[in-house]
């Protein structure tokens, strides 16, 4: 598992580091901006398609059972899947790309009512250029699922560099040269661009790997329709996901300039321990998983065992990350975004939104692999159902935070931002609780244990504050904030994994181990 994870961690750390690298130049360019907004939600908006019909869903549906076949020798019969598979997907997302194009100015007036003028014009026209490129990112997903299932994990989770870099480069190239609304429209087809070439430069591995891979419409063969089968409460699950995060978005809009870009930049930030460390882990254990073969006893305790050690893998980086936002949050978003347009009073308003996204952030990480584990056993029902928990607590936690207390407070709206993240924190929690409750029934007691938790929260408080008391009272403010976020991590970093070492933490001792064996 850990080779595998660490295969799947560094390719999505490779894109998140690009991804920082974009969202710095972008802020260079566009700050907190009517611009910036409306990328921001356009960006969203096609973004449906891709979160509804890539990754997660066929992660969900197509590798369990296509996985299987491979574990069974199937080769010839796992080809015809994956063509039938990718051959359904083409048409749907073809179909749906040409509709949404169309459809675009009635989205706008659902996902972001607060837009008008101009700034509601240049949503349009950026949503209709992303549309085509979303489908190229979903067909990217259905390589994904072939690469994975053959344990190929670096290059599908590398991939996303390149649409970054293509990002990167349109910026870079016209960012002097145009106002920020026609930049806007020139970062879009850069982003198309972009997302050809993360397709283009996965398809020869998974033609290669796959095999005998054609176009297909037999979508009567057995496997294909157990595929179908789950595919179709996936992708409701995605979707109510989905309508959470359209209506922070939509609410959002409702709140003053740069609520949206806030929301962006913060989430990036949230989003990079997620992938890193619960994408990972999650990612290499779901076809692990899905081959698990036995009695149903033999079975569950395999996949009690697996979970259990991936919980532990993923909190060692989680809980260090959410402490870390916390402590030193300000530090790190003034290093990653702060510069041209993007000023000071930016850096702590984004930290406060990004401190809202840690109440939740290791209910989702660790909710991720108990998702994989339900869909490891082909459930995919019960992850939808605490799915609809969630979005509904969030709307109306979301509504409560981001409006009704800022005001009882006396605060101004702005602050209702912060709010929405603290509530999408809250209805995480729910959904982890009733997906771990749900499991534990299936296949006996999991869960992270509290010794556990009582070692790593104590060693990330203590090691975090460190660094933060000495870049705070040690260094000069004059210091570029770069290079007083880069002495505050390493102090952190530095302690966290020797005192983890100390104290005989598995994971910092095994991989301080390693290092150890290598400077030998």
């Amino acid at each position: 598992m850990k080779n595998h994870a660490l295969l799947v961690g560094l390719g999505i750390f490779l894109s998140r580091i690009a991804g920082l690298i974009r969202e710095r130049v972008f802020a260079h360019f566009f700050g907190n901006s009517d611009a910036g907004d409306a990328f921001k939600a356009a960006l969203k908006i096609p973004n449906f398609l891709q979160n509804l019909f890539g990754e997660g869903v066929l992660s969900a549906s197509f590798i369990p059972v296509y996985a299987q076949l491979l574990a069974k020798k199937h080769d010839e019969e796992a080809a015809k899947v994956a063509s039938v598979v990718g051959s359904l997907l083409f048409l749907m997302t073809s179909l749906l790309v040409l509709v949404g194009v169309f459809a675009t100015p009635f989205l706008i007036d659902l996902i972001a009512p607060g837009f008008a003028g101009e700034k509601r014009d240049l949503t349009i026209r950026i949503v209709q250029i992303l549309f085509p490129g979303t489908g190229f990112l979903v067909m990217s997903a259905w390589c994904l699922g072939i690469l994975n299932s053959h344990r190929k994990f670096f290059l599908s989770y590398v991939a996303p560099v390149i649409w970054n870099v293509a990002i990167i480069a349109t910026l870079v190239m016209w960012g002097s040269r145009q106002g920020q609304f026609d930049l806007a429209i020139t970062v879009s087809w850069g982003l198309v661009a972009g997302s050809f070439l993360q397709f283009a430069v996965q398809l020869p591995s998974a033609l290669r790997l796959g095999r005998k891979i054609f176009p297909s419409l037999d979508w009567k063969m057995t496997p294909v329709k157990t595929v179908l089968k789950n595919f179709t409460p996936v992708v409701v699950s995605r979707g109510v996901v989905q309508v959470s995060a359209y209506i922070d978005n939509m609410l959002a809009s409702l709140l003053p300039t740069g609520a949206v870009s806030s929301l962006a930049y913060a989430q990036t930030l949230y989003l990079l321990p997620v992938s890193l460390f619960g994408m990972s882990v999650s990612a290499a254990e779901l076809p692990a998983m899905s081959q698990a073969t036995g009695t149903e006893h033999e079975i569950h305790a395999y996949l009690k065992d697996r979970l259990n050690r991936g919980l532990e893998q993923i909190a060692f980086f989680i809980i260090p990350s959410v402490v870390g936002f916390v402590l030193l949050g300000d530090l790190i978003v003034g290093a990653v975004f702060q510069t041209g347009e993007f000023n000071k009073d930016n850096t702590h308003f984004v930290w406060m939104v990004l401190a809202g996204y840690t109440v939740g952030l290791l209910a989702s990480t660790l909710g991720r692999l108990y998702s994989s584990t339900f869909y490891s056993l082909k459930d995919t029902k019960t992850p939808l159902q605490f799915a609809i928990v969630r979005v509904i607590f969030a709307t109306l936690l979301g509504a409560l935070f981001g409006f009704y207390v800022p005001k009882a407070l006396g605060l101004e709206a702005q602050w209702g931002t912060p709010g929405l993240t603290i509530a999408a924190g809250i209805a995480g929690w729910l959904e982890f609780y009733f997906l771990r409750q749900a499991l534990n029934k299936k296949i006996g007691h999991t869960g992270l244990s509290l010794k556990y938790q009582v070692k790593v929260w104590p060693l990330a408080i203590v090691s975090a504050g460190c660094g933060a008391l000495v870049v705070r009272f040690g260094l000069s403010e004059h210091l570029h904030v770069i290079a007083r976020a880069a002495v505050a991590l390493a102090i952190y970093g530095v302690l966290y994994f020797s005192l983890g070492y100390a104290l005989k933490v598995e994971q910092a001792h095994a991989l301080l181990q390693k290092v150890l064996r290598r400077l030998k």
